[in-house]
């Protein structure tokens, strides 16, 4: 018998080298301006003229809120379907270009090297690398972090009774 969690994608369905394709969220101006004023009011991220004025030379998101939309991304496109518990920190983000209203993002996530936890046998750690892009396929952002993902079928840990 299958349950729930178990159909969820597990440390063992992540394969090194192949990526997930998700995305299609769409950039609004009053999201832009909703998440700029309520955390980080920089003029180019609230007054349209003075970000024309601005090194952006237009409005656009703050990086913090292109995280945001791309975590909401990736938990839509990754996350929800797997066994993910949760992650340490996030090793290296880069705003290569920015992020402007009506720009519809989408997102390509790959892991570039997995282990399991030696001392926490059920704790798979999966390092991913994230790309996000617009409908121009323009490459926006990228993101490098690592997740813990439950182990399906764990072995267990070094050093305890089972393996004496």
């Amino acid at each position: 018998m299958t349950t729930d969690a178990q159909a969820k994608r597990h440390y063992e369905d992540i394969v090194v080298g192949a990526p997930f394709e998700y995305g299609g969220y769409r950039v609004t101006r009053n999201e832009i301006f909703e998440f700029a004023h309520a955390y980080d009011p920089q003029p180019h991220h609230i007054d349209e003229e003075a970000a024309k004025l601005s090194l952006v030379k237009g409005l656009c998101a703050s990086g913090w809120h292109s995280c945001a939309m791309f975590m909401r991304m990736f938990y839509d496109g990754v996350l929800a379907d797997s066994a993910s518990m949760g992650g340490p920190a996030i090793d290296e983000v880069k705003w290569m270009k920015p992020i402007r209203p009506d720009h519809v993002l989408k997102a390509r996530s790959t892991c570039v090297e997995k282990r399991v936890m030696r001392s926490r046998p059920a704790v798979g750690i999966c390092k991913m690398k994230h790309e996000i892009f617009n409908q121009h396929d323009e490459l926006l952002m990228t993101m490098e972090n690592s997740f813990f993902i439950a182990v399906r079928n764990p072995a267990p840990a070094v050093g305890t009774e089972a393996q004496r």
